[in-house]
């Protein structure tokens, strides 16, 4: 058998996995204990939140890319795209949720046959690196070095994104938060980069924000990183957006803080969101975000279904729970974002 065949048998054994909520499926192909681990906590809490919820799955497919793969004897490492697609039901409506995912594979080859030794998932969801020392309830420092250089997939030339200029918040005037042109751009650029703006590995908080921005939020531009919320590109190799556009601590926060233009209202339950609403994310519970995503859809029990970047995700429910990021701490914010602004 090849080591493709045998990367095409584990993306099988994987959508079995996830219908039976069982890694038994995999043990044949899979020798990585550490993964298999935390893919039996993963499939426990996604049975009990299906369970939970009333979802009943009716289909898995995934369709496998080989991205890149360095070949030896007895050895390959490869890094695959996984296009996933889960159908099922809730409260008798059917929807699909889609996710695009990234994982990095070794294989041995024992006795002729090979083995999937190690799995390392891709692109989760985490955040941009903070400094240290930081209040969590502030607007967060980034380290810019960090996040200039090593974090962005920059287009080659650089640019200012002249067309967002004239959209700059410069008066007073009120606007209406449209919400389903919100829902539209995500649904459009959920899986894709937006060529207009840079795109960041860890690309939840900025993706939110372009969303908002479709959606008529007005910018709040200060010219300064630490306040305001906007966007203007890169110029002269230097970025030109506030830690608020594109990370998800100073996101929420500006949201919350906000008392004219942009700003949200924290509700209590995920059930009060309407779409175009934001989810934010503390998976550790330390009182620093780290994922951002917006409301959708919503399933049979009217709870929200959300689309994100890292992870692209469409149609996701809104807990995450089957995330490999997700803790037993994780704590989230539910922001209702003001019709007016």
């Amino acid at each position: 058998m090849s080591w493709k065949r045998t990367l095409y048998d584990y993306v099988h054994h994987k959508n079995q996995m996830d219908m039976d909520y069982s890694v038994e499926p995999l043990l044949t192909l899979v020798t990585d204990t550490s993964f298999l681990q935390d893919q039996v906590k993963r499939l426990a809490r996604t049975s009990h939140t299906d369970q939970d919820r009333g979802f009943f799955t009716v289909k898995n497919e995934t369709r496998l890319s080989i991205l890149s793969a360095a070949e030896h004897p007895a050895r390959v490492k490869a890094d695959l795209k996984l296009r996933r697609s889960t159908v099922g039901i809730v409260g008798g409506t059917e929807y699909e949720e889609r996710r695009v995912e990234k994982e990095r594979i070794t294989l041995d080859a024992v006795d002729g046959k090979w083995y999937i030794s190690r799995v390392e998932p891709l692109g989760i969801e985490q955040a941009l690196p903070l400094k240290q020392g930081i209040p969590a309830g502030g607007l967060l420092e980034v380290d810019d070095h960090y996040a200039e250089h090593v974090l962005m997939r920059a287009p080659s030339m650089p640019y200012l994104n002249h067309t967002m200029l004239p959209y700059l918040e410069t008066s007073g005037r009120k606007q209406h938060y449209d919400r389903q042109k919100a829902v539209d751009y995500a649904e459009l650029w959920w899986d894709k980069a937006n060529p207009a703006y840079i795109e960041f590995d860890v690309d939840c908080s900025n993706f939110i924000s372009q969303c908002l921005f479709a959606g008529g939020a007005p910018m709040n531009y200060t010219g300064k990183r630490a306040s305001g919320w906007w966007y203007k590109g890169r110029f002269n190799g230097q970025e030109h957006w506030s830690f608020s556009w594109a990370v998800a601590q100073a996101l929420q926060w500006f949201l919350t803080a906000s008392r004219t233009g942009l700003r949200a209202e924290e509700v209590q339950s995920a059930d009060q969101l309407e779409l175009g609403d934001v989810i934010s994310y503390d998976w550790d519970g330390d009182g620093r975000f780290q994922h951002s995503t917006i409301v959708t859809a919503k399933d049979g029990n009217g709870m929200p279904l959300v689309d994100a970047h890292t992870t692209p995700s469409h149609h996701r429910y809104w807990s995450y729970r089957d995330s490999v990021a997700w803790t037993e701490k994780t704590r989230y914010r539910f922001l209702h974002i003001a019709d007016f602004m």
